[in-house]
């Protein structure tokens, strides 16, 4: 119990992604990679303006510890995606 603890006490740290411009497979890619960066109960903020993130995104989080806090529409064609490490 008292690493669970020690874990609710740390600060969370907050990235950012902007893969406006990118087409799939490099915003997973990068997504990916920056995962393996970031601590456990950290949280990447991503946008994106590819078509086929919303489902890709989603793919990936069922493959590795990924958690979808939000996901919003800014535009028509940007998105806006808050994901968190497990």
């Amino acid at each position: 119990m008292l690493v669970f603890f020690e874990e609710m006490k740390m600060k969370k740290k907050v990235y950012f992604l902007d893969l406006k411009g990118y087409k799939c497979p490099i915003p997973i890619l990068k997504i990916s990679k920056k995962f393996k960066e970031i601590r456990k109960g950290d949280i990447l903020e991503v946008e994106s303006d590819d078509p086929k993130a919303r489902k890709d995104i989603k793919e990936l989080c069922n493959n590795i510890k990924i958690r979808v806090l939000e996901t919003n529409s800014l535009n028509k064609k940007n998105m806006h995606f808050k994901l968190q490490k497990y």
